[in-house]
């Protein structure tokens, strides 16, 4: 499995707060399954530049570097942006991407978005720069219309939930269903720490396999690895 969203680095946003933590964080990810990681710190255009949220970012996997081993998933990179106004035209922005790719994981206002906000993102998914990998929906779906989906799906958007999204319980009716309408591509664990927000892909794959059945369950998540296989190449 890929995870496409976590916070894993140390000591860079509300994420990991050692190298001992970070590198739990990875073994777990990997005694899960998942076999390649991102790194996706917070990025907040009012407080860093790509620059300098870079030399933080460098800084931070110098750290844990000399920690990473084979019982931890390859890792990629990257960052979650927040989304700000006139984001497309921010200078240095393609450096935000995951590494080796083009995807920008943007996560977006938890409101209900305006329609200059909408029309950003769909330019920035036809600018040809970029794959827009929009972080969570779960977390802003039922605020949008569902029209909005669907404009940004055909732009070209990527969504990507949380695993936490599929656990047993209030949501999982809504997971499945916007799974199998096409409005999931990809999970992440977003996971911070090793307490009140671990690595737990193990969630998504269990309730996956018990909802869907192993075969498309096992599909879903081999579908993630075409997705980097395009996004690479």
């Amino acid at each position: 499995m890929i995870d496409f969203h976590s916070h894993i680095l140390p000591g860079i946003d509300d994420g990991s707060r050692s190298v001992e933590e970070s590198a739990e964080m990875l073994r777990t990810l990997y005694r899960q399954g998942v076999e390649l990681a991102a790194l996706t710190s917070h990025f907040y255009a009012n407080e860093n530049s790509p620059h300098h949220f870079l030399e933080r970012r460098s800084r931070a996997f110098a750290r844990l570097a000399p920690v990473l081993g084979e019982d931890m998933p390859r890792i990629r990179l990257g960052a979650e942006v927040y989304y700000f106004r006139d984001i497309s035209h921010m200078e240095g922005l393609e450096r935000l991407c995951l590494e080796g790719t083009n995807v920008l994981l943007l996560e977006m206002p938890f409101n209900t978005w305006t329609e200059g906000e909408i029309r950003e993102v769909e330019d920035l998914c036809r600018s040809g720069r970029f794959t827009v990998m929009l972080a969570h929906i779960e977390r802003y779906w039922k605020n949008q219309k569902r029209s909005v989906w669907q404009r940004l799906r055909q732009a070209g958007a990527v969504f990507q939930c949380n695993a936490s999204f599929f656990k047993p319980g209030l949501h999982q009716g809504g997971a499945i269903r916007l799974l199998r309408q096409g409005f999931v591509h990809v999970v992440g664990t977003d996971c911070h720490n090793m307490s009140s927000r671990k690595p737990n892909m193990d969630v998504a794959a269990a309730a996956l396999e018990k909802r869907l059945g192993q075969q498309e369950a096992v599909d879903f998540f081999r579908r993630a690895y075409d997705y980097w296989e395009e996004w690479t190449a």
